[in-house]
């Protein structure tokens, strides 16, 4: 029988990307060429894109020689705004919703006297953007037991969006047992993404049901990569790639069922792409074509 290919029943472009790359795609078709601060999202494919549209990426305001720039997907702090401003640049801004809900929380909670704790990787952009916000009075954990300050009494704890609410929650039960005798108030925003946390509970779901995952998304983004590891977590081998044609056709032999996901930065076209390489790369239907032309 062919390899039957399952897709997860969420996944890839989540809203907040889907409208950053309308809003960039827009205003270079009707203003004309734009410096992306960073990449759009953290997907080559979406990049190359982006760029024949006239969407270029520089890592920083030296870079610019358009007279706009765009910030990410992933936000960005005060200090961006103002360069902008004070270079009379056009600011296109893409923040996705949910990352700038993040950063008006921590910003009104440093300004109610809180120590601002955010659950997530430092060296992620949306995190070093809300941390901005913070304007020092903030610190970023990956884990709850690691070392922190706590020289206030008042604590507020967030999340990187791409983090599961699973994590997020077992992380602010950590933390609060290792140092609720130090706080007399804590505030918890849970500012994790539901479109992410629907993709987690989708891959989980579907690679329960197959015996190979492929994870479509870019090597650099942490949401492809959570993806993959909830994947392997849930017992089933599973590989990430960027491109469909990277999938080899041992992957597939033996496999009856084949689940795709995608991160949230990967485009429909990528899942299109993929799925129409398994089925060509399928040794099944190619046993049966050697079959049928040595009959």
């Amino acid at each position: 029988m062919a390899i039957e290919v399952r897709t997860a029943s969420a996944l890839g472009f989540c809203f907040g990307v889907r409208r950053a790359i309308e809003m960039v795609e827009a205003a270079a078709d009707e203003q004309g060429p734009i410096d992306s601060l960073g990449s759009i999202v953290h997907n080559p494919v979406v990049a190359e894109r982006l760029q024949r549209r006239g969407v270029g990426i520089v890592p920083g305001f030296a870079g610019v020689t358009s007279p706009r720039v765009a910030i990410t997907a992933h936000g960005a702090g005060p200090e961006v705004y103002r360069t902008a401003t004070s270079g009379k640049l056009d600011l296109v801004d893409t923040t996705c919703p949910i990352v700038a809900r993040a950063q008006r929380a921590a910003r009104r909670l440093v300004n109610s006297g809180f120590k601002v704790i955010i659950f997530g990787d430092e060296q992620h952009p949306e995190v070093r953007g809300v941390l901005a916000w913070t304007r020092g009075r903030g610190v970023v954990l990956a884990d709850a037991a690691d070392p922190v300050e706590i020289p206030r009494r008042k604590v507020a704890l967030l999340s990187q969006t791409t983090k599961s609410q699973h994590a997020f929650t077992d992380f602010v039960a950590r933390f609060l047992e290792l140092h609720i005798d130090r706080i007399n108030e804590v505030r918890v925003i849970n500012t994790t993404c539901p479109e992410t946390e629907d993709r987690y509970e989708a891959a989980r779901e579907l690679a329960r049901e197959v015996d190979l995952m492929i994870v479509i998304g870019g090597r650099n983004s942490a949401n492809t990569g959570k993806l993959a590891g909830t994947c392997r977590a849930a017992g089933v081998e599973t590989y990430q790639i960027e491109r469909e044609d990277e999938i080899q056709r041992g992957w597939l032999e033996g496999r009856r069922v084949v689940g795709v996901t995608a991160g949230a930065s990967t485009p429909d076209e990528s899942v299109t792409a993929v799925v129409r390489r398994i089925k060509q790369l399928d040794p099944t239907a190619r046993r049966k074509e050697d079959t049928a032309r040595a009959g």
